[in-house]
């Protein structure tokens, strides 16, 4: 099949592209012809697969963002492909991956109403939302999250049976390997953290939506004894300015490392001792499995789509909302006082992993898209 998936940007570190580019490599090596179109593409293209970067003009993101919908109509329409697949909702679609939450359920819980009468930005995108959600499309949804699908169902009505809740779908390169004690004590080694002191680990690319400030002032609030043992490791792309300035001004600048895009994440959860994670918005959170598979205990938030995982797992903390910082606080410095408690979690973890499937999402997307795309679906 000629096989299109959409999505507004390519970056080789963002997990609803990491997911894309796994999907599409399963289908390429099913015998299916990919065609991405993007508005910008980051990084090297794969082999196999054709990319067209589209030039859509517009002052702000999300002027851009519906030009490229409009752009992209007449492409899908030249090209004649068995079936459209997208990343970010837009019209046309025959597939759509949700990877983001309900921005409807969003805006009503952070915005008054004035903010859905006046503003652009709040229009395009509850448009392109319900482009995809309406009970009038067509279109089959992929979810990651159980609570997601009451949200869209709540204000769409959309029917469960164009709903498919996939299983996680983690890499198996993020998983701990039998060697991982060897691992932990050559990366701990190799950036000068003592056996007795405590490596902190935060993975993310969008650091407010993942809490990275509350990470900081739950670090700054710890007793000198520990704060001073501290070695916060942040991994991921993104703007970084604004948050050394923070720690900076906490006065814990010099415990914190911005290490950037990495691709040898698993060494970093077999070395560290706690993986922070206070999100303040998170589909779904493939991080936290990634952390569980290697054995890492989690502090991190309810509104995270697998948060659930930490809990039945025993794997940490899941704090309940509305956030309060100073019981993240209090449960950071509770995990770094008792060792014996982070071992408990870290077992829990590994006896957890191994009962469940990490690994189905994308054979169960492929297998999805090739069972349904003799009918046309596309709304």
């Amino acid at each position: 099949m000629r096989l299109a998936c959409c999505l507004f940007k390519y970056f080789p570190y963002g997990g609803l592209q990491r997911d894309f580019l796994a999907i599409a490599k399963a289908c390429q090596e099913r015998g299916h012809e990919i065609f991405v179109f993007v508005m910008k593409w980051e990084g090297e293209v794969p082999p196999g697969l054709v990319v067209y970067e589209l030039n859509p003009k517009g002052l702000s993101n999300h002027q851009r963002c519906l030009n490229y919908t409009k752009q992209l109509e007449h492409k899908l329409k030249e090209g004649k492909y068995d079936c459209v697949i997208g990343f970010n909702k837009m019209p046309g679609l025959d597939f759509y991956y949700s990877a983001d939450g309900c921005f409807q359920e969003k805006i009503r819980n952070e915005k008054n109403v004035l903010y859905r009468l006046l503003s652009p930005r709040y229009r395009v995108y509850a448009r392109l939302e319900r482009t995809v959600f309406d009970k009038k499309s067509k279109c089959k949804i992929f979810l990651l999250s159980e609570r997601e699908k009451n949200n869209f169902s709540r204000y769409y009505s959309t029917p469960s049976d164009r709903f498919q809740l996939l299983p996680p779908g983690i890499e198996e390169s993020r998983v701990a390997t039998p060697d991982a004690n060897l691992i932990s004590n050559e990366l701990r080694g190799e950036f000068s953290v003592a056996s007795d002191d405590y490596l902190v680990l935060m993975v993310a690319s969008a650091f407010k939506t993942k809490g990275l400030d509350r990470s900081l002032e739950a670090i700054a609030a710890l007793p000198k004894n520990k704060s001073e043992k501290i070695h916060f490791f942040v991994i991921g792309e993104g703007e970084t300015e604004k948050y050394q300035s923070l720690a900076k001004k906490l006065k814990i600048a010099h415990r914190v490392f911005f290490l950037g895009p990495r691709e040898d994440l698993a060494r970093f959860y077999m070395a560290a001792d706690l993986l922070l994670h206070p999100a303040r918005n998170e589909q779904a959170g493939k991080v936290l499995l990634e952390a569980l598979a290697c054995g890492l205990p989690v502090i991190t938030t309810d509104v995270c789509g697998y948060a659930f995982h930490v809990e039945r797992a025993g794997a940490g903390v899941v704090m309940v909302s509305p956030y309060r910082q100073a019981e993240f606080n209090q449960q950071l410095l509770s995990a770094l006082e008792s060792m014996s408690r982070r071992e408990k979690w870290k077992k829990n973890a590994l006896e957890y992993v191994s009962g469940v499937d990490l690994y189905g999402l994308v054979l169960n997307v492929v297998d999805k898209i090739e069972r349904d795309s003799h009918v046309d679906f596309a709304g």
